[in-house]
């Protein structure tokens, strides 16, 4: 979901706005989708404090839907846990970026399922919902009817054929989805084929809200000067005409419907989503009608991406327009293009780019990562991040920017003599200064082209014209000679510097929405008291004060120490994060174990130094190398049909056919963490017939002392698919089917442990492969077998 702002007018002061944003706990929030958007809605409420407008920015994270309940299955935890967890990810990558919500809130909160069963009842009785059988791809194996996310296969549309199309969208053509229009599809959790099921449903009748939607789309679309492309998505929905939208879900997280023939089912994540906005502002106060329900007073906002606009421009407004009742609707949207990274474009279901916590992680301030952001906000089109652009654009703002707050500031901190002893100088007769007469002149121009670009929420142009105005202050800088004033005319320097120091105010406060804590820094350097804070009320005066730079700072008045602002990014930084964040999330993990494969190995050769087998020993001891043990893959698995605590398994061993593999694991591992994993194989037992199933192999995991534990042995994710596990200091060949006379592996099983580190190891030598060796999850010096 996006970014809301509402404007209220009627109140004390001329506006109020309200930002809202909220955001799906799956994943850290990522730079061009989630970041952005709640940067953009920060900027925007930051601007309203600095105009004095009655706003507030609220803020959550959207945590129902399917989304959730597949990490949740992920992670093997509760949708609540999984919830909790990222809600809280969230929350810290935010405060480091300097994101002021009032409220943080989630949309799993009783004020949600309040709010949002009371919208629904309002649609019943006005008969805006019908119910209609659907039909549903239903897996056999899970047992449940699939969501649209738990549905992958290739794209319906033509020229496209994108292999991993979700149930929903397809992520590379962008065209939205039902399930059943997949070719080939696949069950997400199980991999298996699923089948369509008729299941009933609840829509909600957008042909029959079309007029009410059309009246409100033309009014406010001019009214709000709605970006052009949310016009044209909007339009096109229109124009391919509006079909009833199912409005429930066969899921068990989240909000209940309020029906007894589907009180089995929940709402659909994009009905119940946006009223998020609606409850996570009763969570913050109690007079949230006051926002949501005063159309004639409040201007509604919303920034977003261009692939979330009709969900915001025709089912939310159709939502609230469907219950007769006095709701606040969108008045302006706007809608950025993608911001791609690099070589292609950003992916948060392939790890592709740079995440929030990623950011916070190159040491680079919260500040430039803000200043660049904004900077490059894909407006207009789509906008390309590099690593090169982000070192251009910080040395751009260093020496722009920083350098002229730095000249000023050391100038009037040097000692008397040569400076000002950091006393601010008077400046009597400042206008009739040609030189600052002219500097004023321009710097009201500015104030009020910023204030007309951020009027409009035109927020990268409102960046740009407050760094035009550094621009003219190092320009007026310059133009003045004043390091040569203060020996010939200090009278002229002295209104030069009081002038440029009011500046360095200015600027604090301009750039105060767009880079927070970098305001905060100047004004420690200026040693501002709060009382004396600049804001841009225009029935304080402020915004002619600022056309009077000399008067914004009084005579008199002591600044702080003057410390360079900004540090420059080096080439060999750049490449550093450039290597570090290339590829996918998967191939930094390839790339982390190679480095960890060398470690190891190096381990390895210091252990077989102090090991207290001998060479002899090694070389005698011939039973661990006629075990078999290889990586394999598990393809499908399912429970086995007559035995309800076994599993049965078809594993890539590197053969030309899988094998068949049963084992006694259901009880100890849940069947959607079998699914497609690398794990460890003995390939050579004699195949034994297990309740009907001939098991033609063994699958190794530890368990701990009193058995109430297991976990299956790892290999390295970039492990070879069929490779041979070996164990540093002992050679030898595999046997090519262990004869159960000699009980070789009821001898060698004695030996396999994990160890205090967790790696499973065979008389402490440990499983090893071409990408390191074979690990367990937490239990330590368990038996492996």
């Amino acid at each position: 979901m996006e970014f809301l702002s509402c404007r209220l007018d009627g109140w004390s002061d001329p506006s109020l706005r309200t930002p809202h944003y909220t955001i799906p706990p799956t994943l850290h929030p990522n730079l061009p989708h989630r970041l952005t958007g709640v940067l953009s809605a920060d900027v925007f409420s930051r601007y309203c404090r600095l105009r004095g407008y009655n706003s507030i920015y609220v803020c959550g994270t959207d945590e129902y839907g399917t989304a959730t309940e597949t990490k949740a299955t992920e992670e093997n935890c509760t949708p609540r846990e999984i919830c909790d967890k990222y809600h809280a990810i969230h929350k810290e990558v935010y405060e480091w970026f300097d994101i002021g919500f009032d409220h943080f809130g989630r949309t799993s909160s009783p004020q949600q399922t309040e709010v949002c069963q009371a919208i629904f009842q309002k649609l019943m009785e006005n008969n805006w919902l019908s119910e209609n059988t659907m039909q549903q791809l239903y897996c056999d194996t899970c047992k449940r009817f699939l969501a649209d996310r738990l549905v992958e296969g290739v794209c319906p549309t033509q020229g496209c054929n994108y292999e991993s199309a979700r149930g929903d969208q397809c992520e590379k053509c962008g065209k939205l989805l039902n399930p059943t229009e997949l070719r080939d599809p696949r069950c997400k959790v199980c991999q298996n084929t699923p089948r369509i099921r008729d299941t009933d449903h609840l829509f909600l009748e957008l042909p029959l809200l079309r007029g009410k939607l059309e009246e409100y789309i033309n009014e406010m679309s001019v009214a709000g000067s709605w970006s052009q492309n949310a016009i044209q998505t909007t339009n096109a929905w229109l124009k391919e005409g509006l079909r009833p939208r199912c409005i429930t879900r066969d899921l068990k997280w989240g909000v209940p419907v309020p029906h007894e023939k589907y009180k089995d089912k929940v709402f659909y994540v994009w009905f119940d989503a946006p009223i998020g906005y609606i409850s996570i502002t009763s969570c913050y106060t109690s007079e949230w009608e006051k926002w949501w329900k005063d159309p004639q007073n409040v201007e509604l906002y919303q920034f977003m991406g261009k692939d979330n606009v009709p969900f915001h421009t025709v089912m939310f407004p159709s939502t609230l327009l469907g219950t007769n009742e006095n709701w606040t609707l969108m008045k302006t949207i706007s809608v950025t293009e993608y911001l791609n990274y690099e070589t292609g474009k950003f992916s948060k279901s392939k790890g592709v780019g740079v995440f929030g916590n990623d950011a916070k992680d190159t040491g680079i301030p919260s500040e430039v990562w803000r200043f660049y952001l904004l900077m490059n906000r894909p407006e207009v089109s789509d906008t390309l991040f590099t690593w090169a652009d982000l070192q251009s654009k910080l040395t751009e703002l260093s020496n722009n920017l920083g350098n002229f707050i730095l000249r000023v500031l050391s100038y009037i901190a040097k000692p008397p003599g040569s400076g000002y002893g950091s006393i601010i100088p008077d400046a009597p007769n400042a206008e009739s200064h040609l030189l600052t007469k002219t500097l004023a002149e321009k710097v009201s121009k500015h104030v009020d082209q910023y204030l007309e670009a951020m009027e409009k929420v035109k927020l990268k142009q409102g960046l740009k014209i407050a760094m035009s105005l550094s621009s003219e202050g190092n320009l007026y800088l310059q133009e003045s000679e004043f390091w040569d004033l203060y020996k010939k005319d200090r009278a002229s320097c002295s209104i030069v510097m009081k002038t440029a120091a009011g500046l360095v105010y200015l600027l604090a406060a301009l750039l105060e929405p767009f880079m927070p804590s970098l305001s905060v820094e100047v004004l420690k350097q200026l040693n501002v008291p709060p009382e004396m804070q600049l804001s841009l009320y225009h029935e304080k005066g402020d915004i002619n004060r600022a056309g009077r730079p000399w008067d914004i700072l009084p005579a008199g008045h002591k600044i702080g120490k003057p410390e360079p602002l900004f540090k420059q990014l080096k080439d060999e930084e750049i490449e550093f994060f450039r290597e570090k964040f290339a590829g996918s999330q998967a191939d930094r993990i390839v790339k982390e174990e190679a480095k960890a494969k060398k470690i190891v190995e190096q381990k390895i050769v210091e252990q077989l130094k102090t090991t207290k087998i001998s060479e002899t020993d090694a070389a005698t001891d011939i039973s661990v190398t006629r075990l078999d043990i290889r990586v394999g893959l598990i393809k499908k698995v399912q429970k086995h049909p007559d035995a309800d605590s076994l599993y049965v398994e078809e594993i890539d061993v590197g053969e030309e056919s899988t094998r068949t593999v049963v084992s006694g694991l259901v009880k100890y591992i849940p069947l959607e963490d079998m699914q497609n994993r690398k794990v460890c194989v003995l390939c050579n037992l004699k195949p034994a017939s297990m309740r009907g199933i001939k098991s033609q192999a063994m699958v190794l995991a530890a368990s701990n002392n009193d058995h109430t534990k297991v976990e299956l042995v790892d290999p390295p994710e970039s492990a070879q698919v069929g490779e041979r596990v070996t164990f540093p200091g002992f050679s030898g060949n595999p046997d090519k089917v262990l004869n159960p006379k000699k009980k070789v592996w009821e001898t060698v099983q004695t030996d396999l442990q994990s160890n205090a580190e967790l790696v499973a190891c065979y008389k402490g030598v440990p499983f090893t492969t071409s990408a390191g060796v074979c690990k367990v999850s937490t239990i330590s010096e368990g038996a492996i077998r």
